[in-house]
């Protein structure tokens, strides 16, 4: 399937050409589903030398769970620069809200977690997304994430 520019699975580098995010702070590996202004799905590919795992928690490695709302919010954000097309790959967009974040599992080294966002509402410059975030078909986390493109 084509997405514009774009061709499923979108590897590293087109998800670097659609979200501003760089290293250590990009949480999309690969965008391997979309659906036009409905949902996508997305992985982020968990390693052992991410450096958060440094000091949460020593001895006993988890990924904190605002890391992995963030990342269901730089899923959103490839949703949306994908509706818009390419003019608009790689703009900012802010994290305004957070709403009924629920965490169910723990994520560790080794996990793939994968991130399925739809559109919720648009209005105006913002969107309301609802995520939901499984390793191996097993939810870990989920939450209503309203961003808004910067203008």
């Amino acid at each position: 399937m084509t997405t514009g520019d774009f061709k499923l699975p979108i590897e590293h580098d087109g998800v670097l050409k659609l979200l501003p995010h760089r290293y250590p702070f990009l949480l999309i590996d690969r965008v391997v589903a979309y659906e036009p202004r409905a949902r996508v799905v997305c992985h982020k590919s968990v390693s052992g030398n991410e450096q958060f795992f440094q000091g949460h928690f020593p001895g006993r490695p988890v990924m904190p769970g605002v890391l992995v709302l963030e990342a269901l919010a730089q899923a959103g954000g490839i949703l949306t620069h994908l509706d818009l097309g390419a003019d608009h790959c790689g703009e900012l967009s802010y994290l305004v809200k957070i709403d009924k974040a629920k965490f169910s599992r723990m994520v560790l080294p080794g996990d793939r977690l994968e991130l399925e966002v739809g559109v919720r509402r648009e209005i105006r410059n913002m969107t309301l997304y609802g995520g939901v975030a499984r390793v191996d078909g097993r939810e870990v986390a989920c939450a209503e994430i309203l961003c808004a493109r910067a203008a």
